[in-house]
This record gives structure tokens, C-alpha cells and sequence, in this order.
């Protein structure tokens, strides 16, 4: 698990198609301190396993299943990726509950200047995803902690601090280019509690006033 609290910004190196999948060479330096072959690293929020591990940088297999859901099939040499390590147990958890495990790609619209070094983001997000988004929740962009601050449609929309665009590869970016979303896990749970995939009609006031007669009788 991570946290979506950036730790690195690593250089890709290559990206070498192998069969249905390829394979991934990050140069970086950080998040290798005390890593051994096998660990999990979040590269741009996916959890992926290093292999080939050097010391000044790690390889890690793409499976097809993660070119079609993520950026990274995008990425060339010379790229920045964000890198995290693991949450460590009884470590501080300063972002969010983040799996690595990402939902979908969103398209760039924008990102402004607020002044003071501050931005504002706009990302269109694919229909699956919006449904799991909420004002002021949380949200994580190419493996980013970010906290939703506005939903229009399937557009949606965040503040970036200064510290945040200068330690991330949010500012490479141009738009149209497609970031990873993840969604919180916790919405996910509570779809599946209420039944909201099985039954398309949601939860209304009425619906929730006769689940309580019932329980009462």
C-alpha cells in the first residue's frame, strides 16, 4: 500500500516492448535505498515489482493488462516519473490509502497558474470513474494524494501547491496527455455494501426511510 506522497521523480531510461507487454528501466537513486529484487515501487501510481535492481536504477515488467489501463505505455526516454515506496507499518500516513492499482486514464485539459508558484488542474475522467468521485475526497494522479476541489461532469478538478508541482511530473505534462486515476478504495467498498452495482436505481431518501421501517419491525 502507499500513500500517494511522492518520494522521488525518477528518469525513464527505456521502455522495451516484450511480447504483449515490455519492460520498464527507471533511473533514480532514492527509493532504492533499502529495496531488494522483488520489492513494490509506484511508478506514476502503479504498483509495479523491480527486478535488475543497480544502483542507479531498478527494471520492472509491464504486463499488457497495465499498457491498456495506464500511462505508462506513453512513456519515452527522458521521461519523469513519480516514485513512492511502500507505506511502512506504524509509519506516519500522511496522503491517503493508495493501491497502485489504477482505475483508468484521465485526459489533461489544463493546468493554470494561480500565482505564487500555485496551479490549477483540469482532468476529464471516463464515466467508471466519476462515479467514485466527491467533492473535497480524495483522488490520486499519476500516483499523486490529491484532494478533489471541484466536479463538473465528468471533469474534474484540483489545486496544486508549489510544493507539489515542483517535486512531481505534473508540470511535464501538456494537454491531452493521460494521467493515471485511482480512485478511493473506500468508495468502491461502499458501492458494493449498499448494492449500488446491482441495483441501478441508488439510493434515495425513500429507499433509506423503508430500509429503517424494516429494521424496526
Amino acid at each position: 500500500m502507499f500513500t500517494g506522497i511522492i518520494e522521488e521523480l525518477g528518469a525513464v531510461e527505456s521502455l522495451e516492448p516484450r511480447g504483449g507487454g515490455a519492460r520498464l528501466r527507471v533511473h533514480c537513486a532514492g527509493v532504492l535505498a533499502d529495496a531488494s529484487v522483488g520489492a513494490s515501487i509506484a511508478v506514476n501510481g502503479v504498483c509495479l515489482t523491480a527486478v535488475d535492481l543497480r544502483p542507479d536504477g531498478f527494471a520492472a515488467d509491464l504486463a499488457p493488462e497495465t499498457l491498456k489501463r495506464t500511462n505508462l505505455g506513453d512513456l519515452r526516454r527522458g521521461s519523469r516519473v513519480n516514485l513512492e515506496r511502500p507505506v511502512r507499518a506504524g509509519g506516519r500516513l500522511d496522503g491517503h490509502f493508495v493501491q497502485g492499482h489504477v482505475d483508468a486514464t484521465g485526459s489533461l485539459v489544463s493546468l493554470a497558474p494561480l500565482g505564487d508558484g500555485n496551479w490549477w488542474l483540469r482532468v476529464r475522467v471516463p464515466p467508471d470513474v466519476e462515479r467514485y468521485l466527491v467533492f473535497k475526497g480524495s483522488v490520486a494522479i499519476d500516483g499523486i494524494s490529491l484532494t478533489v476541489a471541484a466536479l463538473n461532469a465528468d471533469l474534474l478538478e484540483v489545486a496544486i501547491v508549489p510544493h507539489t508541482y515542483k517535486h512531481t511530473s505534473l508540470g511535464t505534462h501538456k494537454p491531452g496527455g493521460r494521467v493515471n486515476i485511482e480512485c478511493d478504495i473506500l468508495a468502491k467498498y461502499v458501492e458494493k455494501l449498499i448494492g449500488a452495482g446491482r441495483d441501478k436505481r441508488g439510493i434515495t431518501m425513500e429507499r433509506l426511510q423503508g430500509m429503517e421501517n424494516r429494521a424496526g419491525q
